[in-house]
C-alpha cells in the first residue's frame, strides 16, 4: 500500500523524488497565476458591438501599452425607409467585412436588456442575433457584458449618460475627438473586456 511505502520518507526526500520524475520542472503553479496567456493578451484584438437595427456601433482595439490602440470604429446605419430584413442583412454584411479586414480574436457584445416595449425588444434581439452570427461564423470567442457594468467600468457610474461614456472612451484611447454614441458604446465594451483580462477579477464576462 502507498501508506507503507511513504513511511520513513522525509519531505526533502519526497521533493527530490518529484524532481527526478519531472526532470527538475516545477509541477505546482502559483495560487494566483493568471490562466490567460500573457503574450497572447498583449496583442489581442477585440471587437466590441453595440447592436441596434438602425445604428449598430462597432469598435476594434488592440491591447497594447501604454494604452490600447484603436484600429477602427463606426456605426452601421440603416435608413428608416428600409425593411427590417434589409437592415439585418446590411448589419451582417458590414460586420463580416470588418472582421475580415481586421481579424479580431474576441468579440464583446452588449448584454441582453429588458425593454418595456415588447416590439422594441424583438427588434433589438434580431439585430443582436445577426451580430452574433457574423462573429460566430468567423470563429471568434464571444462574450457579453451588461450595459450597467460597462458604464461602471468606464465612467465609474452605472447610469452614466452616453456623452459621458464617449468622453471617457476618447480619453482612454487618446482619440482626437469623442466617437459617435453607438461607436463609443462599442469601444467601451472592448475596453471593459480588456480591463477584465488585465487584472484578477472575481467576475468575468459571460461567454456565449
Amino acid at each position: 500500500m502507498w501508506h507503507n511505502f511513504a513511511v520513513g520518507i522525509t519531505a526533502r526526500q519526497f521533493e527530490q523524488i518529484q524532481q527526478r520524475l519531472t526532470g527538475g520542472r516545477r509541477t505546482v503553479a502559483p495560487v494566483f497565476q493568471n490562466t490567460q496567456n500573457a503574450s497572447a493578451n498583449s496583442s489581442q484584438v477585440i471587437l466590441g458591438i453595440d447592436p441596434s437595427l438602425r445604428g449598430t456601433g462597432y469598435g476594434i482595439i488592440r491591447v497594447a501599452k501604454p494604452f490600447p490602440q484603436t484600429l477602427l470604429h463606426g456605426t452601421i446605419r440603416c435608413p428608416p425607409a428600409w425593411e427590417r430584413s434589409r437592415c439585418l442583412m446590411n448589419i451582417a454584411a458590414a460586420l463580416r467585412d470588418v472582421v475580415k479586414k481586421h481579424r479580431p480574436t474576441v468579440c464583446v457584445i452588449e448584454g441582453i436588456f429588458y425593454a418595456q416595449n415588447l416590439q422594441t425588444a424583438i427588434i433589438m434581439g434580431e439585430a443582436r442575433g445577426v451580430s452574433l452570427m457574423a462573429a460566430a461564423e468567423a470563429g471568434l470567442e464571444i462574450y457579453e457584458i451588461a450595459t450597467r457594468k460597462v458604464k461602471q467600468a468606464i465612467v465609474g457610474y452605472g447610469a452614466a449618460q452616453k456623452l459621458a461614456v464617449a468622453k471617457m472612451v476618447q480619453r482612454m484611447l487618446h482619440l482626437a475627438e469623442p466617437p459617435a454614441p453607438d461607436a463609443a458604446d462599442a469601444l467601451a465594451l472592448a475596453l471593459t473586456y480588456a480591463q477584465e483580462q488585465s487584472r484578477y477579477a472575481f467576475t468575468t464576462p459571460k461567454r456565449i
